[in-house]
């Protein structure tokens, strides 16, 4: 009998691996088409305010009504329309879906989906002369499939004790144009919103490393509770921040706790090779499984305190100069860490290199990133000044030619 036992054991442990697996392949599956759509060359990079944004848009909109989500943007539709302004005005539009488990507290979970067409708002860090096209697969073609996959899965689950409000930004790249216009705009009670979640660039979780940023962590006393370093697969990186250079912090500005979600930059950020081909398809479904966990165990709980915490720059500021530096937003200081350094640009030019820690421009001393771009506002084109950095027990002063 306990051998029978056993056998129906082992049987029943086999059935439920395999569905798990037939789950995690249909994800994949679902996840995959839709980076490939909206990384196609046919959104021409989803710019704000194009036929590109249309076509995403449109195309999130069914799939947040296939998963059966409701319409909770403007006049009984998907969609929210907001004006955005660079060099010329546009109107860009945010996607909202809506699970209603008639609760008095709403999570928001949030991705932006806009990128930067072929660079028209100088905010590209391609440096050839042919115009080309921004496809943004990681930025943010990664962070958007995350987000339809988890309305679909949400909608399922029997998570019931928040409503759940699902947001598709545009206006991202521009300066956090739709989340701000959502959050002074919001469809639901702003004050009812428990708490954000915000994917941006999930796609290129390195296989060796499995490194990934958490950002928020200091904006509720909750987080210290969930949030652990010691993940089975993942490595976690925590950053106590609540505001940085994407959609949280329009949130985390109206007091509400956040998390970002965020595998780090790379050679191919705001280029033109950020392609669907470079996502690890594998990684982004361990970071939705990580994240329904977070929804799972706040579920049983209630809702969350907010505490305030440092700020970091945002990071979309428009200079008259750049360096053409990706830096590391979760570097604690003094000085800003360098992640990737533009070829062409002025920071190549000088020397300066991945891994260095640059601690004054000119006059200016730079302790973080907010004093960083408080510095290069400083500057105009042509000019010269020199660059100071700690290069591992090494200290340089480099000229630089804006």
């Amino acid at each position: 009998m306990r051998y029978f036992f056993l056998i129906l054991i082992f049987a029943a442990s086999t059935a439920n691996a395999q569905s798990a697996n037939r789950a995690d392949k249909k994800s994949l599956c679902r996840i995959k088409k839709s980076v490939s759509f909206l990384a196609n060359d046919k959104l021409e990079g989803r710019r704000t305010g194009t036929a590109g944004e249309k076509l995403a848009y449109e195309y999130i909109s069914k799939k947040f009504k296939k998963a059966g989500l409701l319409p909770y943007g403007d006049a009984g539709t998907y969609l929210q329309a907001f004006e955005a302004s660079s060099k010329e005005k546009r109107t860009g539009h945010n996607v909202v879906g809506y699970i209603d488990n008639k609760a008095t507290s709403t999570i928001v979970l949030g991705a932006h989906f806009d990128h930067l067409g072929y660079g028209e708002d100088k905010n590209s860090m391609y440096s050839g002369s042919t115009p080309m096209i921004h496809n943004g697969a990681d930025d943010n073609a990664s962070g958007t499939a995350s987000l339809i996959e988890l309305a679909k899965w949400l909608k399922k689950s029997n998570l019931k004790k928040y409503n759940y409000l699902l947001i598709a930004f545009s206006g991202e790249e521009l300066g956090l144009f739709g989340s701000k216009y959502f959050t002074e705009h919001a469809t639901i009670p702003i004050k009812s919103v428990n708490y954000m979640i915000n994917m941006d660039m999930v796609g290129r979780l390195n296989d060796s490393s499995r490194s990934i940023t958490v950002g928020g962590y200091g904006t509720s006393p909750t987080w210290g509770q969930l949030i652990k370093q010691d993940h089975s697969y993942l490595r976690i990186k925590l950053d106590s921040s609540g505001s940085g250079p994407s959609d949280h912090t329009s949130f985390y500005r109206k007091d509400i706790p956040v998390l970002f979600f965020f595998t780090g930059t790379h050679s191919d950020y705001h280029k033109p090779t950020d392609d669907k081909e470079k996502i690890n398809y594998n990684g982004m479904l361990q970071i939705i499984a990580y994240i329904k966990n977070i929804l799972t165990t706040t579920n049983d709980q209630e809702k969350l305190a907010f505490t305030k915490t440092r700020e970091v720059s945002m990071g979309r500021t428009s200079f008259k100069v750049t360096m053409g530096l990706m830096l590391d937003y979760t570097f604690a200081g003094p000085g800003i860490f360098v992640e990737g350094v533009s070829s062409g640009k002025p920071a190549e030019k000088a020397g300066i290199l991945k891994g260095d820690i640059i601690l004054q421009l000119g006059e200016y001393a730079i302790p973080d990133v907010e004093n960083y771009m408080k510095a290069l506002g400083k500057f105009d084109k042509g000019q010269t000044t020199t660059v100071k950095l700690k290069r591992g027990n090494q200290e340089l002063i480099l000229p630089v030619v804006f």
